[in-house]
């Protein structure tokens, strides 16, 4: 997590392509102008596509006086036979060298890309495809965060007493702010990765996944810990945590089984911690009724105090807000459901499902880890105060909604979307709950994503098709018009005697979303389109209530344009529930 909320909101960015609309205003926002260097980075260009990293072996040294790091990155991948291989280092990072089958390559640097020359275009050919290995050293002052986890960068930090305290944060700048890799969210390493820390040996060093071997360098004064999570993850999500830490164990009865847990938290901080970590098992238990199983059984799920706010780092998740309810103490949505549980225990593990272990091919569709990530609030809200309670949640945020840009942002450059990824994309999804109208199939779809896609990239459609398919609802402009505009759609409706006729305008072509109205005592659910249709009820009709949970705006008018053009009758009508 990174801007709205925990992010700041990101300029307006217009997408690529284009979406009929109806009575409605241009988009918002100039064109961006994208360089090389964005190319390079968001692009899946022919010297990244020819290989697929199987397993990162990170090792870092960092100093805290000059504030600079050295260390080596072992990349096993699989080759099919390319020849110029793009890696990526942030400057002012400097690749001292690239190695790999007893000899040291030649590279050339453009930006923040370097192009090593694994072996020259004639052998191209004669390579039989397999697991191969290089192994980067590099070292140099990365680049300091000095709002994390709003900027990205290393952390040079003080905790209370005084003492070092090292991370990093760097979601959307980009591991490569730090270390070499293929930067770019759709190469994940298959085999997972391990992190080594050599550190002072007053600190201690915590990683992703399970501690695998602890070392001491008397003579240095030094202390060796290394980290592995053997499952994929995301390049951003592989983070050091190094200060003076204690640490507790528990065991979360899962439907996998034992869940390890482990907590993380400065020496002075463990009885302030233990009494606000009891919400996680609660959290646990309601993602994995919603989600299905925690995505990680095998390294483990952890909470490590920060000196951040918070980030979802896979199997270690970024804990900064203070022991405390709400997001840093405030409810976002002020309905006072929010200062009830702690925002960065439940958002920040709700990534664990969407971001780590689904996770967007193009950081343009990041609407998938957001959106349904800020929709796990409003079910944990429903999990522990029920239904009406999540209800209030998920609509109280939509005050935050901007809707300055469309949520899914241009592919290929490293670009995301609008930050109304977060609060519009949970609102959507609260919509389309609606419109499914069946709590266990929503379940269930939300259950099937993490399993169709688990530990898999995916794109926006991939997603929309699937929801699409699984509800046996056609969805597709409900998602066009929610991610790819500004627009929330406008009903207008007009009552005549016993007659209602309505229809939507604001929207994209074709636009279809089915809507749940109080008629006479009966919440009905009508089919408006974009063309008129009548609504013909029994009796006569004083006044129409729109059920709030849809994100829609509504106008009523006191004459139609033009004579209906469908009509509806009270029996073809889906009645879902009397008043109360």
């Amino acid at each position: 997590m990174k801007n709205i909320g925990l992010k700041k909101i990101l300029t307006a960015l217009p997408i690529l392509g284009f979406l009929t609309i109806n009575s409605c205003v241009a988009q918002p926002g100039a064109p961006k102008k994208f360089t090389h260097q964005d190319t390079l980075r968001g692009s899946l260009n022919a010297e990244r596509t020819w290989w697929n990293v199987l397993k990162y072996e990170l090792t870092v040294e960092p100093d805290y006086e000059t504030k600079t790091i050295k260390g080596t990155n072992k990349i096993t991948y699989f080759d099919n036979g390319g020849y110029t291989l793009q890696l990526d280092l942030q400057e002012p990072m400097i690749l001292d060298s690239v190695t790999g089958e007893n000899e040291s390559y030649k590279f050339r640097r453009e930006g923040n890309a370097f192009h090593v020359f694994i072996r020259d275009s004639a052998r191209k050919y004669k390579i039989k495809p397999g697991p191969r290995t290089i192994e980067a050293f590099f070292h140099g002052k990365p680049t300091e965060a000095r709002r994390p986890p709003w900027d990205g960068g290393w952390i040079w930090a003080k905790d209370e007493k005084g003492r070092p305290w090292m991370s990093v944060a760097c979601q959307g700048a980009g591991a490569s702010i730090w270390y070499p890799c293929k930067d770019h969210q759709s190469d994940e390493p298959d085999l997972g990765a391990s992190l080594t820390m050599i550190v002072p040996d007053s600190l201690m060093a915590i990683g992703n996944g399970r501690l695998k071997q602890q070392s001491k360098d008397e003579a240095n004064k030094k202390a060796i810990y290394r980290w592995e999570v053997i499952n994929p993850i995301n390049n951003y999500n592989i983070i050091p945590y190094i200060g003076k830490y204690e640490t507790w164990h528990e065991q979360f009865q899962g439907e996998n089984g034992n869940l390890d847990c482990d907590y993380w938290v400065l020496d002075y901080n463990v009885e302030k911690a233990k009494k606000q970590f009891a919400q996680a098992p609660k959290m646990l238990k309601c993602f994995e009724y919603w989600f299905g199983p925690y995505p990680f059984y095998e390294d483990g799920y952890k909470l490590v105090e920060s000196p951040h706010l918070g980030m979802e780092h896979q199997s270690a998740v970024a804990y900064g807000n203070r022991f405390q309810n709400g997001y840093r103490g405030r409810d976002l949505s002020g309905t006072g459901w929010g200062n009830k549980w702690d925002f960065i225990i439940v958002h920040e593990s709700g990534h664990e499902w969407f971001g780590n272990n689904i996770t967007s091919t193009d950081i343009g569709d990041m609407w998938v880890h957001e959106g349904f990530t800020n929709y796990s609030e409003t079910l944990f809200t429903t999990c522990e105060f029920g239904v009406e309670a999540g209800n209030d949640y998920c609509i109280g945020t939509r005050k935050l909604i901007q809707n300055d840009a469309p949520i899914i942002g241009p592919y290929g450059v490293n670009t995301e979307g609008s930050g109304d990824m977060y609060y519009k994309g949970g609102n959507l999804l609260h919509t389309i709950r609606q419109v499914i109208n069946n709590d266990e199939e929503f379940r269930k779809i939300l259950r099937g994503l993490n399993s169709e896609f688990r530990h898999k990239t995916v794109t926006s459609r991939q997603v929309e098709d699937y929801i699409s398919k699984q509800s046996r609802k056609n969805f597709s402009k409900v998602f066009d018009q929610y991610l790819r505009t500004t627009q929330i759609p406008v009903l207008e409706y007009h009552i005549e005697g016993n007659k209602l006729q309505f229809r939507w305008t604001n929207c994209v072509a074709d636009f279809i979303l089915p809507l749940k109205v109080m008629i006479g005592g009966k919440e009905v659910m009508i089919r408006p389109m974009t063309k008129w249709t009548t609504y013909t009820s029994p009796v006569a009709i004083d006044k129409i209530e729109i059920n709030r949970n849809f994100y829609i705006n509504s106008k009523q008018v006191n004459k139609v344009a033009a004579a209906p053009e469908k009509k509806l009758t009270s029996l073809q009508a889906v009645v879902t529930k009397k008043a109360s």
